[in-house]
């Protein structure tokens, strides 16, 4: 288990002016990409903009303080927000003692304890055993549901199911709307112009903060009118200030104290905190190595996660919402050149002065701009290179990106990271259980070749199965049936189990070998074992099988000769047939003998064994 450490303070020995300078300008760049976000994030959750800014503000901190990326930028983002807005739609329709600030506080600190707790137990690297196409079928859906759910504040149109409704009634409310004509002009206008100052900025301006932009000149026309108006009244299209949740202050926290009133609801919101951890882990794993690749530095994942477990309970305690790795501000924050990870602490310090200062201008924002900010964010997380990889690659990378983005469209988002991992899991185990059994014979030449014509055996009483491939659990059946298939001709009387290429026997193999042998035992027939290596001889002995098989029928491999269990085996087969000849053609390699009793012999010559 690692101890916890602070890799900054690495950096702050060889801290610089240049340095210094460097993170600063990153940070206050950082900063004006974070509070618009934090904003359309706090529209997502329907929950006051403080607790969301401040996520920003402490998570920015606390995150910079463990990570050991110098470019890993932690904050809410859009993903967890959608999960944690669905999760607590499906909760407050139940009754509950907590406000749904409250709920999003604890789930927060459910979230970091989880995360934190993994770093400890080095858990980082396990979400490399996640297939990426469950990623970008998740990525995909969440993007999707993102834009669609932002489709009522571009029409201006009432919402009718809230985060609860999901992405097909969602889709289907707004074509609704759209067909009775129950849109407002004002918020569509709105919204179509803030799309155009983001395809003009892109275009001509691409090194200018996009959103900032965006969002800062809509709200600067809005406020002109507002004031030309004679108030937010008479403004044809809604503002942040229209938004009572978004406007809440500092007096509507939530701070977080561990109560038996909180835990109560632990089971309801076990799930969804899990699988937001788990959406953590991947967003983390994908963000650093993508930085890592171009910047050429070592990460080490459980350090992320200390940082984003640290993050969440820090902002919970503090009552502010859940944060995860954000692919969007870690991507600025490189680009804009931070040396360290202090460049983040800088941004958030940033982001403070801004709330104290400027937090009223944020009022005037039209909220068909946050919608069409969000949906262009949305669009941009459908990975569509990635999804034409996915589902050319392989039909089970397809059937799982196809079962994935499904379940994420139609169920729960929290429920569709399970289904993604399970489907994926299941069609490697079917890949990797089915190991490939063929007879084998030696040829004319001496070789170990597959036999194609059965009636070709040397000896009509001794079969040489070759096993290859995977060995575990989810291939004991299929190996123990094949073999029992191949025992259904009543001439072979002994069987040698060739393992040389067989891996990872685990305990359910060792007893289908066990039912095979008794299998076999009541027929009156043999079984040996041949070019076993340690790893697999190891199994053998620890389970105890070796007694029942017999010392004496099992026969370890030689990596000089990969034929001389083989030949070893056969000759035992000979002795338990109490045959007195067979014609077996054995290929010898002199260089290779190592053994006084393995006389050379030049290929294609047929030795006749005396029993």
């Amino acid at each position: 288990m690692p101890g916890i450490r602070f890799p900054f303070v690495r950096e702050l020995r060889k801290y610089s002016r240049a340095k210094f300078k460097a993170d600063v300008l990153a940070g206050a760049t950082l900063a004006f990409v974070s509070i618009p976000q934090a904003v359309a994030f706090a529209l997502i959750l329907g929950l006051p903009l403080f607790p969301v800014v401040l996520s920003v503000i402490i998570g920015g901190i606390v995150g910079a303080l463990f990570f050991s990326s110098r470019h890993h930028v932690f904050g809410p983002t859009s993903s967890v927000s959608l999960v944690v807005a669905s999760a607590l739609a499906a909760t407050t329709q139940k009754a509950s003692a907590l406000s749904p600030l409250q709920w999003v506080v604890f789930m927060t600190f459910i979230i970091g304890i989880m995360q934190f707790a993994a770093g400890m137990l080095r858990f980082g690297e396990v979400a490399k055993f996640i297939s990426r196409s469950v990623v970008t079928a998740y990525s995909a859906a969440i993007g999707l549901t993102l834009a669609v759910g932002q489709l009522h504040h571009l029409l201006g149109a009432p919402a009718t199911g809230g985060a609860a409704a999901g992405f097909v009634q969602t889709l289907m409310d707004g074509a609704r709307a759209v067909a009775s004509g129950k849109w407002s002009d004002g918020d569509m206008v709105v919204g179509m112009g803030t799309f155009l100052i983001f395809a003009g900025v892109q275009r001509w301006l691409p090194r200018w903060p996009v959103a900032l932009v965006a969002l800062g000149g809509m709200g600067l026309v809005s406020a002109v009118m507002s004031w030309h108006l004679g108030g937010a009244g008479g403004l044809p299209f809604k503002i942040v200030m229209n938004e009572g949740a978004l406007m809440a202050g500092v007096r509507n926290m939530a701070w977080f104290s561990p109560s038996e009133e909180y835990f109560a609801h632990l089971p309801s919101l076990f799930g969804s905190a899990l699988a937001i951890a788990i959406i953590g882990m991947l967003e983390s794993a994908a963000v650093t190595r993508s930085l890592a690749m171009r910047s050429g530095q070592s990460v080490d994942a459980n350090q992320e996660l200390l940082g984003m477990g640290a993050g969440n309970v820090v902002c919970a305690l503090c009552g502010a919402a859940p944060g995860s790795s954000s692919f969007t501000r870690s991507e600025v924050i490189f680009q804009s050149g931070a040396a360290t990870q202090l460049a983040s602490v800088f941004s958030s310090i940033v982001v403070l002065g801004v709330v104290v200062f400027v937090m009223p201008a944020f009022g005037y924002i039209p909220v068909a701009s946050l919608a069409a900010l969000l949906i262009r964010v949305g669009w941009k997380m459908v990975a569509w290179r990635q999804i034409r990889v996915a589902c050319r690659s392989t039909h089970s990378d397809a059937a799982v990106f196809a079962f994935t983005l499904a379940a994420a469209l139609l169920l729960r988002l929290d429920v569709a990271i399970y289904v993604g991992i399970v489907v994926s899991l299941a069609l490697f185990l079917q890949k990797t259980s089915s190991p490939i059994l063929v007879e084998y014979a030696f040829d004319d030449s001496g070789s170990l070749a597959q036999l194609r014509d059965k009636s070709q055996r040397t000896n009509p009483q001794i079969a040489i199965i070759h096993v290859e491939g995977e060995l575990f659990f989810g291939a004991a059946d299929v190996f123990l049936t094949h073999v029992q298939r191949q025992a259904e001709d009543e001439n072979i009387r002994v069987f040698i189990l060739r393992l040389k290429n067989a891996r990872h026997l685990d305990a359910s193999t060792v007893m289908a070998l066990e039912s095979l042998r008794e299998y076999l035992v009541r027929e009156g027939r043999h079984l040996l074992v041949s070019g076993c290596s340690p790893d697999v001889l190891k199994v053998i002995r620890n389970s105890g099988i070796i007694k029942s098989l017999g010392a004496e029928n099992i026969f370890e491999g030689d990596p000089t000769n990969p034929n001389v269990s083989t030949r070893k085996a056969l000759i035992r087969a000979m002795q338990v047939l109490a045959s007195k000849e067979a014609d077996i053609r054995i290929f010898y390699d002199k260089r290779r003998a190592r053994n006084p009793d393995d006389n050379e012999a030049p290929p294609g010559y047929t030795p006749n064994f005396q029993i």
